[in-house]
């Protein structure tokens, strides 16, 4: 069986907003149209991928495992379709992913003064795997905090981040100047996700709500996701992490090569 990609797209967008409705718009489709492709997948597949009600759409174990499967699949084809018509054009491209919070301006300017000529993207890279991007095709480079699998991946090391508590403003230990390690023992800390689709800004809001006890996070992270609910609180004595450039171990692109060299050396000076 030959997997259909549009119907894989119309499935990604339920699947993320679990939510016919909405995914219809977004797809610009109609609703009837939507439901009728989805059917048609599972048919396909012989499983059910979505619980439908009347209230609302939930992910079975099937369509939670194509969920994730589908964010590859689709970004790699993406990437194809993108390498395809660079190379009619004659188009030199170059894709960095990031963490959220890490910034990699910097280091793009400095490539740009030594090649104005080649096109630069910047690819979000998703909290729960950071290396995705370099696995899938869709970065060539990657600024990322560690922990990550960096099977077959070449790792160079930037500098280290000081992680903050994370915390909702009426919780009893926000009003503190700063906070020890023993200040969080026996304090719930923030566990996994539900889902491991859950967004950076979905973790923000279930700790802002006061469900999820005290996140520690990196400073990068509390900055790009500031707001006005909840305390970001230094705790010296933590270990921080450390963020490294990636990319394949095989790369041997001199124009990669040049931009890793470039970006090492703004990065750690920044």
């Amino acid at each position: 069986m030959d997997l259909d990609l549009r119907k894989l797209r119309y499935f990604a967008a339920v699947a993320e907003h679990l939510h016919f409705g909405r995914a219809a718009e977004e797809l610009y489709i109609t609703q009837p149209v939507l439901s009728r492709q989805i059917k048609a997948l599972e048919a396909e597949l012989e499983c059910a991928l979505l619980v439908r009600t009347t209230r609302a759409v939930a992910l079975t174990a099937a369509g939670a495992q194509l969920h994730e499967e589908a964010r590859r699949l689709l970004a790699a084809a993406d990437t194809a379709l993108r390498r395809v018509r660079d190379a009619d054009l004659g188009t030199r491209r170059l894709a960095v992913a990031f963490s959220p919070g890490l910034h990699v301006a910097d280091a793009f300017r400095a490539f740009a003064a030594r090649h104005p000529e080649v096109p630069t993207d910047v690819v979000p890279a998703p909290w729960w795997e950071p290396d995705a991007p370099l696995r899938d095709g869709r970065a060539q480079a990657a600024y990322l905090r560690r922990p990550f699998d960096d099977t077959g991946l070449r790792t160079v090391p930037i500098g280290h981040e000081r992680r903050v508590a994370c915390l909702p403003v009426s919780h009893p230990l926000a009003s503190r100047a700063h906070l020890t390690p023993e200040d969080l023992d026996g304090v719930e800390r923030s566990g996994p996700p539900i889902r491991r689709t859950a967004s950076a800004e979905e973790k923000f809001e279930l700790l802002a709500s006061g469900t999820r006890g005290i996140a520690l996070v990196p400073v990068g992270v509390a900055h790009a996701y500031y707001r006005p609910d909840l305390a970001y609180l230094d705790v010296p004595g933590i270990p921080g992490v450390q963020t490294v450039l990636a990319t394949h171990a095989h790369a041997r692109d001199p124009l990669l090569r040049d931009f890793m060299d470039t970006a090492l050396t703004t990065l750690r000076a920044a």
